[in-house]
């Protein structure tokens, strides 16, 4: 008979990597650098998608339908000859779910914006390092305490 083995589910993670400091002007490079910082994407992973969906919620002045970012992200990748890997739609809103997990975005209406309009910045401090990280490594603290 085959042994089992538990399996047990975070109730919350993310990944942190540190990079060299932001030098390039472009902007889609800093989403990419600022996604693969915070897990977002794999190092090597030509799946990218989430970096291109990113770069259209931050680019626009208004709330977007997730048809609206499809149409902006095979624009946007077409333009930069890049492959057509990721966009069917079933996709964009499985990534569109991991950002909003993230805090990144939002949905009003079934339309995405940055979270409450904020800056990233701003937002990384409040959500994802005052409460997101801090909660996790709380946590992690109470299992080195527990262990005796």
């Amino acid at each position: 008979m085959p042994k089992t083995i538990a399996t047990d589910s975070p109730l919350a993670e993310i990944t942190l990597r540190k990079y060299e400091k932001p030098s390039s002007n472009d902007k889609r490079d800093l989403v990419k650098k600022l996604c693969l910082s915070v897990g977002l994407l794999q190092p090597g992973d030509s799946r990218d998608i989430i970096v291109d969906i990113l770069h259209a919620v931050l680019d626009s002045d208004v709330p977007l339908d997730s048809k609206q970012i499809e149409a902006i992200v095979i624009e946007n990748r077409n333009t930069r000859r890049l492959p057509a890997k990721g966009i069917a739609s079933s996709n964009i809103r499985r990534q569109l779910k991991r950002l909003k997990d993230l805090f990144l975005i939002e949905s009003i209406q079934n339309k995405y914006r940055i979270n409450e309009n904020e800056s990233l910045e701003k937002i990384f401090e409040e959500k994802i390092q005052k409460y997101y990280i801090n909660s996790i490594t709380d946590r992690v603290r109470e299992y080195f305490k527990a262990i005796k």
